[in-house]
């Protein structure tokens, strides 16, 4: 048994980690850092609460520390809890900038603990199912791959995620998946033209995207907007001999939300009128059944990892590749160009 202190009650901990760790028969959530220590005890008396992570660390005897803090504490939080020989998995982004992302992964590395990000939607159905198209050569050689996480937020909110800071904004928050997404299925590309702005009024941190990643052969366009109220388009994959067409987004965020166990049958399956279209010329088109997605598949790769020796399920010296390009994005909108991969 893998016993477990939480550091954050926010959105995070409670939409995705805690119901995913608490549906694995290898966790046991012992404690939890937070401002609100009547919400955890009201909600999970089984759970310690812990007004700081020292505190916490000093009390408890737990083996893994998740951290779902505000982004711009994650570095230093994953480096106490390193310190204190403590595996750690980190929110998305790992760290506000690329130094620190692998000063983590240099420290871990030093003492043999595992270092792993929640790269959830890795494990996103129509992910999944994007994968096995490409996998499978339905399409032929890919040329044209286009990934939206598009949203009707008019107005601003008051949040840290759009507060001015290291890390701050969309393009860290959505664009950490949607890099993390075209990077697992064509690698690294060689060079990018950004354009990462806050358009709307009062806007303090950048709230669209519309970023390009340049392949031989391949074009990616990664791209968010605050104000599309319209039925959104996830994917767009064009190839040699076809091109497949995804609307919606996957259904596990929602389905944690309204309280659905992880362990439930239905869990990660889509509805059938989100499935995609595979269209193989003009006159010809096929439905194509969403997979199921697997949220759960990351944590009990993290269980392989810890008690049988496994690969963590997200490697992070691959992270702090993925916060290279999100810093190399926000150059090349400042700057105005495009900007070329520099590699080591």
């Amino acid at each position: 048994m893998i016993k477990v202190g939480v550091i954050g009650f926010g959105s995070s901990a409670q939409t995705f980690h805690l119901p995913l760790l608490q549906a694995s028969s290898e966790f046991e959530v012992v404690a939890v850092c937070t401002s609100k220590p009547e919400v955890v005890t009201g909600k999970y008396p089984s759970i310690q609460p812990y007004p700081t992570t020292q505190e916490l660390l000093a009390s408890e005897h737990v083996d893994l520390m998740i951290i779902t803090a505000p982004n711009a504490l994650h570095f230093s939080l994953a480096k106490l809890c390193l310190d204190n020989n403590r595996h750690v998995v980190l929110e998305k982004p790992m760290a506000t900038n690329s130094g620190e992302a692998q000063e983590l992964v240099d420290l871990a590395k030093s003492k043999s603990l595992l270092l792993s990000v929640f790269q959830n939607r890795r494990w996103d159905g129509d992910f999944l199912s994007l994968k096995k198209i490409i996998e499978q050569k339905q399409l032929g050689s890919i040329r044209y791959f286009e990934s939206h996480f598009d949203r009707f937020r008019p107005l601003v909110q008051k949040r840290w995620k759009e507060e001015p800071g290291p890390g701050s904004g969309i393009w860290f928050d959505l664009g950490s998946h949607l890099l993390d997404q075209a990077v697992c299925l064509f690698g690294e590309p060689l060079s990018l033209t950004a354009k990462c702005l806050a358009l709307r009024e009062s806007a303090k941190t950048t709230d669209y995207f519309h970023v390009q990643l340049h392949y031989e052969n391949l074009e990616v366009v990664l791209h968010s907007s605050c104000y599309s109220a319209s039925p959104n388009m996830r994917f767009k994959l064009e190839g040699t001999q076809g091109s497949y067409v995804k609307y919606g987004l996957d259904p596990q965020e929602n389905q944690l939300k309204a309280g659905m166990s992880p362990k439930d049958i239905n869990f990660g399956k889509e509805n059938i009128k989100e499935f995609g279209t595979l269209y193989r010329r003009e006159s010809s088109s096929e439905t194509i059944e969403t997979e199921a997605g697997a949220y759960r598949d990351y944590y009990q790769g993290i269980a392989n990892a810890l008690l049988r020796g496994a690969e963590p399920p997200v490697d992070c010296e691959g992270v702090v590749k993925i916060i290279k390009l999100l810093e190399l994005a926000e150059k090349s909108s400042e700057e105005g160009k495009t900007l070329d991969l520099v590699t080591p």
